[in-house]
């Protein structure tokens, strides 16, 4: 039997998984900060917000943004490292790589832009002191390779920040479910004109890791001291864990 992986509720190949969210990003670039707006009445800015306080990057450090797409917390951290520092900001799709390089140049920021698989980062080991991936883990087609690939890039004493949407509060599961699967698609559907993308985007969810076998695939890729929080009663969780 070939190789299987989720897309959405579907099995595909992991090429055409791979295949079909490139084209679900590069359909809903121009529209993804709105969109993260409306579907988290955004909330999603103060997720990530926190993700870079418990960070705990300092001033001249060197932080490796993993499908970082428009640059949220690319921005963020590149405030926090301060101009002693580098933010280096990455995303496997070109279209939404285009749109964060275009926003921090608009804010009068120039950080390196880099096209890339998360599966294959294309930097030397112990290149980074944090690495961090908002809402973009659950989009790779072999997580642990990714895991793998942020374990190699951190130096000694480095961060791995994975902020992600995960598995609610169990009494909120069916008003939350409700949302989902009748608010989310209908969104996308009269803002961003793409209603499939965004029913993807609420099965992909579903088939995500939860919190505690994420923490354990991070733990057997090598990080210690992995712990992880719960944002919004569940609806996201922020995952930190350290290489020694």
């Amino acid at each position: 039997m070939t190789d299987q992986t989720h897309f959405g509720f579907e099995q595909v190949a992991p090429e055409e998984k791979t295949r079909r969210v490139r084209g679900v990003f590069a359909s809903v670039a121009t529209k993804y900060d709105l969109m993260n707006d409306l579907m988290s009445l955004g909330m999603h800015r103060a997720w990530k917000r926190f993700t870079v306080e418990l960070s705990g990057v300092r001033p001249g450090a060197k932080v490796l943004d993993v499908a970082g797409g428009t640059a949220d917390l690319a921005r963020l951290f590149a405030q926090r490292v301060g101009p002693s520092g580098q933010v280096v900001l990455t995303d496997i799709n070109g279209a939404m790589l285009a749109v964060g390089r275009d926003r921090m140049i608009n804010q009068g920021r120039l950080l390196p832009a880099v096209q890339c698989n998360a599966e294959a980062l294309p930097f030397p080991a112990r290149s980074f002191d944090c690495v961090s991936i908002g809402f973009g883990l659950r989009n790779v087609t072999r997580k642990e390779n990714a895991l793998a690939e942020m374990r190699r890039v951190l130096r000694p004493s480095g961060v791995a920040l994975i902020l992600e949407f995960s598995q609610v509060w169990e009494p909120l599961k069916p008003a939350y479910d409700w949302y989902s699967f009748n608010v989310l698609p209908r969104l996308g559907k009269f803002v961003a004109n793409d209603e499939a993308s965004y029913r993807y985007l609420a099965e992909s969810i579903r088939v995500h890791p939860d919190q505690p076998t994420l923490k354990a695939m991070m733990e057997q890729a090598g990080f210690e001291r992995v712990e992880w929080f719960n944002l919004t009663a569940g609806v996201v969780a922020l995952h930190r864990g350290y290489v020694f």
